[in-house]
């Protein structure tokens, strides 16, 4: 069995689980009881939400946005933090995926000033954040399509197109190998490991404004 067979049946899995996971939590929303008190989005707008595929964004339109130095996104990396000190995208904050909802990073998640872009090797862990997010009603999130190994694939590392295809796929290509460059790696050897070799120069990460916590309605009267 090669190895590229072993990695895309392991792929499979991982994304059969997830839908599993997605199910799940799909028909435990549906059968909640509805409390007053129960915050987040209605069960059919979680379920509508989570297969559509608008909330991801491809690795050409974040290249862009961030050589064009956009303000208004954020970038969380949802990988452990030892993966996120190897390497992470240029002004990345790391909220692991188990501390999403840890109350110094909440604040992070559920705001509406930026553009909030997860993401992960893959897309696995972003997903997941997503969902969360998501389910408790948090504004402007997105998942980076194919995570850090997509944006080796296309940014790092972009393949060179093959004559007999449009003037665009140059220019992709062109735009590709521009930014690679931008972010301090250009194009490097495809063979190489692109969590290991692609080492990016990192800038300090963003400092962002948390969302101001409501102040809790102090009771009238009293003894």
């Amino acid at each position: 069995m090669s190895k590229k067979y072993k990695l895309k049946r392991l792929l499979v899995r991982r994304y059969q689980i997830l839908a599993a996971i997605l199910f799940i939590l799909a028909a435990g929303l549906v059968l909640l009881p509805k409390y007053k008190k129960n915050e987040g989005v209605k069960p059919e707008l979680f379920v509508k939400n989570a297969i559509s595929s608008e909330r991801y964004i491809n690795t050409d339109l974040l290249a862009d946005r961030l050589v064009n130095q956009d303000p208004s996104i954020l970038l969380i990396d949802t990988r452990p933090e030892k993966e996120f000190n190897e390497f992470a995208l240029p002004n990345a904050i790391n909220i692991p995926l188990k501390n999403l909802l840890d109350e110094n990073y909440i604040e992070y998640i559920d705001q509406d000033i930026y553009d909030i872009i997860l993401y992960s090797n893959d897309s696995f862990y972003a997903d997941q954040a997503w969902m969360i997010g998501n389910r408790l009603g948090y504004k402007n999130l997105y998942v980076l399509k194919g995570g850090l190994n997509e944006w080796f694939n296309t940014i790092i590392s972009p393949k060179y197109p093959d004559e007999t295809m449009p003037k665009e796929a140059f220019e992709l290509y062109s735009f590709r190998k521009a930014a690679g460059m931008y972010f301090g790696i250009g194009v490097i050897d495809t063979k190489a490991n692109p969590i290991e070799k692609a080492v990016a120069k990192k800038k300090t990460p963003k400092k962002v404004k948390p969302k101001p916590k409501k102040k809790k309605r102090v009771p009238e009267g009293g003894c």
